[in-house]
């Protein structure tokens, strides 16, 4: 762990940079109430489209909330859908994409057919048809994005594996007589595992991302709980010229996130795919 921090910060900068951010993330959202200069649902009339100044950093809203301190519950709420359905979906591209690329044949062609028919239909349309079926709830929510995407991130998981299949020392165990479970156990799955760390990396900003639009539809977390695409589509739609920090700040931290997870992301991909450090 120490080597790696290390090579990120010597030999990708920019992947540092995005670590930092995911961790400054991470903390606000912790310590939200701490750090929060008020309740995130705490009304002051009186106060309602203030401008950002030393009493409200970042304004308030139409009801005198602060929103920097929506900004900050909002981190919250985005990294645990984030982290909880990124779980959910590495866990189930994984259960569909090892299989698949180490047993090939009649067990790879179910299961692809499976995942063609899954990913034919919009990404966004089935978050939202799972979501109506079950109905409004965070958990909800999560469920509905990590079974989602799993169907397209088992695809890079089956290629890692087809490619750690096909290795000698898989040769060397099988004609040694072990086991497939051994094999999957011992050989395949810590050898995948770098991929796996790599895809729930870039998943990250992705969830992010999507739950974000998905609240900005009306489908994401029910309120009062603040989400930044809830913000942008319930304060700043509505008041964008009259009070345009509303979507400015908002808007920030969701670019933020998902840059910050892009680009360790890809840092992360750089030092661990063993094609990619040997050359």
């Amino acid at each position: 762990m120490r080597r790696l921090a290390a090579d990120l910060i010597g030999k990708k900068p920019l992947g540092a940079v995005g670590a930092a951010l995911v961790v400054a993330l991470l903390g606000l959202a912790v310590f939200a109430d701490v750090l929060a200069p008020s309740h995130y649902s705490a009304t002051a009339p009186r106060e309602a489209f203030e401008r950002p100044g030393p009493r409200h950093w970042f304004g308030t809203d139409q009801l005198g909330r602060d929103v920097l301190s929506r900004v900050i519950y909002g981190a919250r709420v985005s990294m645990y859908v984030g982290l909880a359905a990124t779980c959910i979906a590495v866990g189930l591209a994984s259960l569909i994409g090892v299989p698949s690329g180490y047993f090939g044949r009649g067990v790879d062609l179910l299961l692809q057919r499976v995942v063609d028919a899954w990913m034919a239909f919009p990404g966004l349309v089935a978050i939202i048809v799972i979501i109506t079926l079950l109905g409004p709830g965070l958990g909800h929510l999560i469920l509905a994005l990590g079974i989602s995407l799993s169907f397209p991130l088992s695809r890079t998981i089956r290629g890692a594996t087809q490619v750690i299949r096909e290795q000698a020392f898989i040769e060397a165990s099988r004609a040694a007589g072990a086991s497939h479970r051994r094999i999957l156990l011992r050989h395949v799955l810590p050898n995948v595992l770098p991929a796996v760390i790599i895809v729930a990396s870039n998943a990250l900003g992705v969830v992010i991302l999507v739950e974000a639009a998905v609240s900005f539809l009306g489908y994401g977390v029910p309120p009062p709980h603040p989400s930044w695409g809830g913000m942008l589509s319930a304060t700043g739609r509505s008041y964008m010229v009259r009070a345009p920090w509303l979507s400015i700040f908002p808007g920030l931290a969701l670019g933020l996130a998902v840059f910050g997870f892009n680009v360790l992301g890809d840092a992360l991909r750089d030092l661990l795919d063993p094609r990619l450090r040997a050359a």
